[in-house]
C-alpha cells in the first residue's frame, strides 16, 4: 500500500484567478504563499524521508508551491508536470473583474452559483464538468499507479481538484462539491492510501503546520 500526499497550492496573487489568468504574468504565489509552501514542506519532512514520485499541475501557483515544498527535500528529483491536476477554469462572472481581485464572500457566492450551473451542464468554460471530473480522477489514478507498496507520492494541486477527487471517493453529489472548497486551507495536506481496493481517504485539509496563533500563515485564498 502506498500513500498520496496532496498539497493545495499556497496563497496566490489576485491575477492568478479569473477567466484570463493564463494571459497575465507574475509570480505564482504571494510572499505569504511561499512561506506557506515552505511550512508544508517542513511538515511533510517530519512524516516521510522522501518521495518516490511527484506530480504537479502546470499552473504557476502549483509549480511555485511544489518548489517551496521541495526545499525540505533537497535530493528530490524533478516532479512530473501533469496538467490534469490543474484547477477548473474559473467561469466569467456577471459582477465583472473586480470580484476576482476583491475575493471574500462576494467572490465565493458568485463562483459557487456559477459552478452549480456548470455542474448542471451549462457551457461556461473550455471543458464540461463531466470532462473535468474525468480528468481529475485520471490524474489521481496515475499518481496511485506510482504509489506501489511502501511508496510515497507527492501531488500539488488546487482546492477544486482535490475536493473533486474526495467527492468522488465519498460519493458526494456533484451539486454539493463546490461547497467543499470554501474552507479549504492554502497548503493544507490531504492524505490518501492507494492499495488493491483503490483509493481511501485518511485525512483531509490538514493544516496543523499553519495553525499556530502567531504564525500568520492560515489563509483560504
Amino acid at each position: 500500500m502506498g500513500v498520496l500526499y496532496i498539497v493545495r497550492h499556497g496563497q496566490a496573487p489576485a491575477h492568478a484567478y479569473g477567466p484570463d489568468a493564463d494571459a497575465v504574468s507574475g509570480p505564482g504565489l504571494t510572499e505569504l504563499g511561499f512561506a506557506q509552501a515552505s511550512a508544508a514542506g517542513r511538515a511533510l519532512a517530519r512524516q516521510v524521508t522522501g518521495f518516490d514520485a511527484m506530480f504537479c499541475g502546470d499552473l504557476p501557483r502549483q509549480r511555485a508551491t511544489m518548489a517551496g515544498v521541495l526545499e525540505a527535500f533537497p535530493d528530490a528529483a524533478a516532479p512530473t508536470i501533469d496538467p490534469d491536476w490543474n484547477e477548473y477554469v474559473t467561469p466569467p462572472l456577471p459582477e465583472g473583474d473586480d470580484i476576482y481581485r476583491d475575493g471574500g464572500r462576494p467572490f465565493q457566492d458568485a463562483i459557487t452559483s456559477a459552478l452549480h450551473e456548470w455542474v448542471d451542464g451549462a457551457d461556461i468554460g473550455p471543458e464540461t464538468y463531466a470532462m473535468y471530473a474525468k480528468r481529475t480522477r485520471a490524474a489521481a489514478d496515475r499518481a496511485a499507479d506510482a504509489a506501489g507498496s511502501g511508496k510515497n507520492v507527492l501531488v500539488v494541486s488546487s482546492a477544486g481538484s482535490i475536493t473533486q477527487l474526495v467527492a468522488q471517493l465519498w460519493d458526494i453529489p456533484p451539486q454539493s462539491w463546490p461547497q467543499m472548497s470554501r474552507t479549504f486551507v492554502n497548503t493544507s495536506i490531504t492524505k490518501i492510501l492507494a492499495g488493491r481496493s483503490g483509493l481511501t481517504l485518511v485525512s483531509f485539509n490538514a493544516h496543523e503546520h499553519l495553525a499556530a496563533l502567531d504564525s500568520g500563515l492560515l489563509t483560504y485564498r
